[in-house]
């Protein structure tokens, strides 16, 4: 029996020698990091990552990162593929606000956000916006809400997909006003758009980083933003908010937030960590940030247990409005 536990402890010493080692050396100069991003390239969300892998590099020592898209059901294929990867820091998912929303929108998902990953912090806050046909008649949020109340049931709002992000803050929007719209999804944002302005649909909301240049060219009409505050974007400066036009305590934004497999060594997880923070401070990488018309994280929750508290809290918020919509996807 003494002898087997000896065993046992030098086995629990040696593993734990060995994760020290493996930590300090971390990440090897001949082994590159994956960030998995859930989503085709091009969008949005991947040229986050993109950005983010380029300020990471230097703190990481120079280390190699590369993007791999996997796209597909709302994100949740990606995250599957990176929950079931090796928990040794070498691949890392970057999601958006899908990571609140699955475990609402989806009966069935083949891993659990809230204990199957490792937070790493949340990375921005990309603001959205109300916009419509250019041929609505109303001018202001004020007219626009009671033409909304004239028409219910004729209402069509438009979404690049079910489980994407405009069509997120358009359920909220919808359980805001208490008011039932006909969804219309599409495959992506750029036909969702095209048949805005061509007054197929009636509403679309959705990030600055699609909408912003199509309301400079007034394509679009632009009613308001879904932050708590103005934003100070040329383009989007005079937009008020929902919230300060009568849709009381609306505030709807897509952020990002970096993640590594559950198990991750601490050590790890604390490099990855401290990595994301000079990052999230790089003049370059809050440039490129800008230039999206998002809003780099410097508040609490650029900390791990910050980070999860908040997405727990935005699960809570987005599942009021996805349960009440009967929004599911199977």
């Amino acid at each position: 029996m003494k002898k087997t536990l000896k065993l046992a402890l030098a086995a629990a010493v040696a593993a734990t020698a060995a994760i020290g080692a493996s930590a300090q050396d971390f990440p090897a100069k001949d082994k590159p990091i994956t960030i998995i991003v859930p989503f085709a390239a091009g969008g949005p969300t991947d040229r986050v990552a993109r950005d983010l892998a380029d300020a990471m590099r230097k703190p990481l020592g120079g280390a190699s990162i590369v993007i791999d898209n996997t796209a597909g059901a709302g994100s949740s294929i990606g995250a599957a593929k990176a929950a079931r990867a090796p928990a040794d820091g070498y691949t890392l998912l970057l999601n958006h606000v899908a990571m609140a929303t699955m475990p609402t929108l989806y009966r069935k998902l083949p891993f659990n956000v809230a204990n199957d990953f490792e937070y790493l912090g949340i990375v921005n806050d990309v603001p959205m916006t109300l916009i419509a046909r250019p041929s609505m008649p109303a001018n202001n949020v004020k007219e626009l809400l009671a033409w909304i109340s004239q028409n219910k049931g004729k209402i069509n709002l438009g979404n690049a997909s079910q489980g994407s992000a405009s069509h997120l803050c358009g359920l909220m929007f919808k359980h805001a006003l208490a008011t039932d719209m006909t969804d219309v999804p599409y495959k992506g944002t750029a036909p969702a758009i095209t048949d805005l302005i061509g007054g197929q649909i009636d509403l679309l909301c959705d990030q600055t980083t699609n909408t912003t240049s199509q309301i400079e060219a007034k394509k679009v009409k632009a009613y308001a933003v879904t932050t708590t505050k103005r934003l100070t974007t040329p383009a989007l400066k005079d937009l008020p908010t929902l919230a300060e036009s009568g849709v009381k305590d609306f505030n709807v934004t897509i952020w990002h937030g970096l993640y590594a497999p559950k198990g991750t060594p601490a050590p790890v997880l604390a490099k990855l960590n401290e990595a994301l923070k000079v990052a999230l401070k790089d003049p370059e990488f809050i440039k490129k940030q800008e230039g999206l018309g998002a809003v780099v994280a410097t508040d609490a929750r650029i900390e791990p247990a910050e980070h999860k508290k908040f997405v727990a809290s935005e699960t809570a918020k987005f599942g009021v409005a996805i349960k009440a919509a009967g929004a599911y996807a199977d």
